[in-house]
C-alpha cells in the first residue's frame, strides 16, 4: 500500500504513470477477450446471423455494464483521494460500502434487465432474423449481472489503491476460462448462442468470488488505529457525488450507443455483423488508451488527497506522450492487419458484404485513436478531481454530436458516417475538457476534506 502511494504522490509522474498504466492495458486487453471470444468462436461456428445477434446485443448490455462502471468511477475517486490522504479505516470502510451498494443495485438492475430485454430489441428494429437468438443470449447475460458488477468494482478498488496488476490476474484467469467454455460448450456440447452466453456468465461468476476473497484477504494486512464501519451513508454520500454524474454519463452514453446501433440495424444484418466484427477490433484498439485516461484519473485524486495538485500537469503531460506512442503503435497494426483481422470473424464467401462494411468502418477510426486518448487523459484529470459536472458536461457534448452527426447525415451520406461521426466527437469532447482543465477550478473539488 505504501509503495503504490507513494509512487502516485511522491515519485516520478512518467514512472509512476507507465508502472501504473502497464497492468491495466493489459488488464482492459484480456477483458476485452470475453466479447472477442464470443464473436469469433460464435461467427465462425455458428454463422453469421448469431454474429449480428451478439453484436445486437451488444449496445444492451453495455448499457448496464456502464452504471457499473459509473459507479466504479465514484468509489475509486473517494477510494484514492482517502488513500492520499493516509486515511486507511475511512479508506476501508468506503470499500465494504462500495461492496454492499453496488450488490444491492446489481441485483435490482438484473430483474429489470429481463423484464425489458425483448422490448428493448423490437423498439431497437432489430432484424427478425436474429432477434430470437439476440434475446437467448441477453437472458443468460442478465443471470450474470451481479457477478459482472462484482467484479468491475472490485477491480476499479484495486486500481484506486494503485494495485493493477491484481485485477490483471483475474482477468487472464476469467478471459482463458471464458475462451476455453466458449470452444468446448460451441463446438462441442452444439449450445450455439447459449454457449457463449453461459460461458462469460461461469467465466465472470468465478472470478467475481475469487477477486472479492483476495480484497478481503489484501484488506487485512492493511493495519491502522481506530475503527471500521461495515457501511457509511456519509461516504456513500461521497461517492454518488462523483458516480450519479458518472453513472448518468455512462448510462447516456450507452442509450446514444443503443440509437447508433439502431442506425446501425437500418442498414441489414450483413452491414450489423460487419460492424459488430469492426468494433471487436476497436474496442479492443482504445483499451490502452482508455487505461492511460484511468491511471490519469487515480494520479488525480491521490495528489490531490495528498494535497499535490501541482504534480498533476507533469502527470498530464506524461500521459499524452504515452497516448501519442500508444495510438501510433496501433494505426500501424490495424491498418497492416485489418482485412485478416475482420475477415476472421465470418466465412469468406457469405460474409464478403459484412467484411468490406467491418473494413470500411476501422479504416477511418484508426487514424483518430489520438482525439480518443487526449479525450480520456483531460476527463481523467476532472473525474479525479471530483468535478463529476463538467466531466458529465464533456462527455455528453462528446455523445450528442455523435448521434447528432449520424442522423442528421446518415441518409445522404450512408453507412460511412457512422465511422466519421465518432472521432468528430471525440475532438469536440477534448477541447471542452482541456479549457475546464485550464481554467483550474478542479483543484478545489477534494471529496475528502
Amino acid at each position: 500500500m505504501t509503495d503504490a502511494k507513494n509512487s502516485m504522490i511522491t515519485g516520478n509522474p512518467v514512472t509512476a504513470m507507465l508502472s501504473f498504466a502497464l497492468p491495466m492495458i493489459m488488464a482492459n486487453l484480456f477483458q476485452q477477450l470475453y466479447n472477442l471470444a464470443d464473436s469469433l468462436i460464435v461467427g465462425n461456428y455458428v454463422g453469421e446471423n448469431a454474429l449480428a445477434a451478439v453484436g445486437a446485443s451488444f449496445a444492451i448490455t453495455m448499457l448496464f455494464i456502464c452504471v457499473a462502471m459509473g459507479f466504479g468511477m465514484g468509489c475509486s475517486v473517494v477510494i484514492s483521494q482517502l488513500l492520499g490522504a493516509g486515511k486507511i479505516n475511512r479508506m476501508k470502510t468506503a470499500i465494504n460500502t462500495a461492496l454492499i451498494s453496488i450488490l444491492a443495485m446489481s441485483i435490482v438492475l438484473m430483474f429489470v434487465g429481463l423484464v425489458i430485454c425483448r422490448p428493448i430489441l423490437k423498439l431497437m428494429d432489430t432484424p427478425d432474423n436474429i432477434l430470437s437468438d439476440a434475446e437467448v443470449y441477453l437472458n443468460i447475460y442478465f443471470w450474470g449481472l451481479p457477478f459482472l458488477f462484482m467484479f468491475n468494482v472490485i477491480s476499479s478498488i484495486f486500481n484506486s489503491l494503485g494495485k493493477s496488476t491484481i485485477p490483471l490476474a483475474f482477468l487472464i484467469f476469467s478471459s482463458v476460462l471464458n475462451v476455453v467454455l466458449d470452444i468446448y460448450l460451441i463446438s462441442s456440447w452444439n449450445m450455439g448462442i447459449k454457449g457463449a452466453a453461459y460461458a462469460t456468465l461461469i467465466a465472470q461468476a468465478l472470478s467475481a468470488l475469487f477477486s472479492y476473497i483476495y480484497l478481503m484477504m489484501y484488506l487485512k494486512k492493511m493495519t491502522h488505529k481506530g475503527s471500521v464501519s461495515f457501511f457509511q451513508f456519509r461516504i456513500l454520500k461521497n461517492m454518488c457525488r462523483v458516480a450519479i454524474p458518472s453513472t448518468v454519463q455512462q448510462s447516456i452514453v450507452s442509450v446514444g450507443m443503443l440509437l447508433i446501433q439502431t442506425a446501425v440495424n437500418s442498414f441489414g444484418s450483413s452491414y450489423i455483423a460487419g460492424y459488430t466484427a469492426a468494433c471487436k477490433i476497436d474496442a479492443m484498439a482504445i483499451m490502452p488508451i482508455i487505461a492511460v485516461g484511468n491511471a490519469m484519473s487515480t494520479f488525480t485524486a491521490q495528489n490531490i488527497g495528498a494535497k499535490k495538485t501541482e504534480r498533476v500537469k507533469s502527470g498530464y503531460l506524461s500521459s499524452i506522450g504515452m497516448i501519442t506512442v500508444i495510438s501510433a503503435i496501433i494505426l500501424i497494426v490495424v491498418l497492416i492487419f485489418k482485412e485478416p483481422i475482420i475477415s476472421s470473424f465470418l466465412d469468406s464467401e457469405s460474409g464478403k458484404q459484412a467484411i468490406e462494411s467491418g473494413i470500411e468502418y476501422i479504416s477511418i477510426t484508426a487514424y483518430c485513436y489520438v482525439f480518443m486518448g487526449l479525450m480520456h487523459c483531460t476527463n481523467g484529470i476532472l473525474r479525479g478531481a471530483g468535478d463529476a459536472s463538467f466531466f458529465l458536461l464533456s462527455s455528453l457534448i462528446s455523445l450528442g454530436l455523435r448521434v447528432a452527426i449520424v442522423y442528421s447525415l446518415m441518409g445522404v451520406a450512408g453507412s460511412v458516417i457512422i465511422a466519421w461521426a465518432a472521432p468528430i466527437s471525440w475532438f469536440a469532447s477534448f477541447l471542452f475538457g482541456l479549457a475546464r482543465v485550464l481554467s483550474g477550478k478542479w483543484k478545489n473539488k477534494s471529496l475528502v476534506g
